[in-house]
């Protein structure tokens, strides 16, 4: 099983990830912060992963950022034993409605080691959306990147700030679940 179980605790935060790749999309999302919770469930039903995440802390930056840092630990670990036999690249394009994100990864060379990278286009335009700091957005992603040891290129256009959230998360799901799918040819 492709699967890790990681905690982080800080003086702000206490995060808890289980994380399984091979999943069916089950999650049960607990950060306190509603809109948050609904992209990390539209990241692990469109990737198909399975995560129980819990995360508790003083301010909402401080759980996302420290989510993210969790949550990428535990992709790494997951993924660990098996980077150097997977497809390694991943790619969706994620309409919804007017608005869509591309997203790109590669998850780590044939030796089995990632390379962190991020690159992000985003066109985030409002400062808040539904009980969250936009800002916040590029550096979960920035931060999730670095700890799961990937490279990571998402570009997204569109006019409503929640159509466009929920497209970036959904295409990097989509592109995850792609690039961890083991290659037969490589075993």
């Amino acid at each position: 099983m492709r699967n890790a179980r990681v905690k982080r605790e800080t003086k702000e935060t206490c995060v808890t990830v289980e994380f399984e790749l091979d999943g069916s999309g089950r999650c049960s999302i607990n950060t306190g912060i509603k809109f948050f919770d609904h992209m990390l469930a539209t990241f692990a039903i469109h990737g198909l992963f399975d995560i129980a995440l819990d995360a508790e802390g003083d301010l909402s930056h401080h759980i996302i950022e420290d989510t993210a840092i969790t949550l990428g630990r535990a992709f790494s670990e997951a993924i660990a034993g098996s980077r150097a036999n997977t497809k390694r690249y991943g790619f969706a394009a994620v309409p919804m409605d007017e608005s869509i994100a591309c997203c790109a990864v590669d998850i780590g060379s044939i030796s089995g080691e990632g390379r962190s990278y991020t690159v992000l286009r985003l066109n985030i335009a409002r400062s808040r959306v539904e009980d969250i700091d936009t800002g916040i957005i590029p550096h979960f992603l920035n931060s999730f990147a670095a700890h799961a040891n990937l490279t990571l290129h998402i570009y997204a256009r569109g006019e409503n700030e929640h159509h466009k959230i929920e497209a970036i998360f959904k295409a990097l799901g989509i592109a995850l679940d792609g690039a961890t799918k083991i290659e037969e040819r490589r075993t």
